[in-house]
């Protein structure tokens, strides 16, 4: 399967969703998972937005951390994210109805996150075989990004090694699992072992038994526009972990 967040339309659509207007009083999904993100930790030295996308929510830790690294799988995806980060304005088209479109516009300056901008380092690189230097870090955060690898429980582990002691891993998801991204043998949660329902925060503890629960796990909702008049509404489950 070809990844369909290299296409432009997806392009545009996260753009949308990171930098555009909001929703039905629905706040901004990255700029709101940043900011429950920084309540978890007073280490402010360096941090991972494993699944950037286009950049918003790196963009906002590095409001308060020294260095943030901002990894994505999609290189269109980090791209994007690179050119907002060196200043440029970027357009793009929304659906309204059919063939008619919208123009959008932004810049980091218009958001007050230019100032902090070259805090953050846009990388391209799969969550399954980050390089050994992405390590050593007080915060990670991955933002609806588990339901969209092949392999999370190994995937998971292997992050969960990248934190330095006290350091925390915030884990956003709604869960949508989905065999096109992972086999449904490596999925979390989300079926039956004879007649036990297996959630997916259980499989998520089993994946990050070397780290410790922190906290009560909130529901994060977000909107992402496809046109007008069609929205996807979804609510994120944020959970922390902490290593000992």
């Amino acid at each position: 399967m070809s990844n369909p967040y290299e296409s432009p339309a997806l392009v545009a659509q996260y753009l949308e969703f990171h930098y555009g207007p909001t929703y039905f009083d629905v706040p901004n999904f990255p700029r709101e998972v940043a900011h429950r993100a920084l309540k978890t930790t007073q280490k402010r030295g360096r941090a991972l937005d494993l699944g950037c996308a286009v950049g918003r929510l790196g963009f906002e830790l590095a409001r308060e951390f020294d260095y943030v690294a901002a990894v994505d799988y999609s290189g269109a995806f980090v791209d994007t994210a690179r050119q907002l980060q060196h200043g440029a304005t970027l357009n793009w088209d929304i659906p309204t109805e059919g063939l008619l479109t919208e123009s959008r516009q932004c810049n980091l300056n218009m958001l007050g996150l230019d100032v902090t901008a070259s805090r953050v380092e846009c990388l391209q690189g799969d969550a399954h075989h980050l390089p050994p230097e992405l390590s050593g870090f007080d915060l990670i955060v991955c933002a609806n990004l588990i339901d969209r690898l092949h392999h999370p429980e190994a995937a998971l582990a292997d992050i969960a090694a990248r934190l330095n002691p006290g350091g925390v891993l915030v884990v956003t998801s709604p869960y949508t699992w989905l065999d096109d991204f992972t086999p449904r043998h490596h999925w979390l949660g989300g079926y039956r072992i004879q007649a036990r329902q297996i959630a997916s925060r259980e499989g998520l503890a089993v994946a990050l038994s070397d780290l410790v629960p922190a906290g009560t796990p909130e529901d994060v909702p977000f909107v992402i526009r496809e046109t007008a008049r069609k929205f996807q509404h979804t609510v994120a489950e944020l959970t922390v972990w902490r290593r000992p």
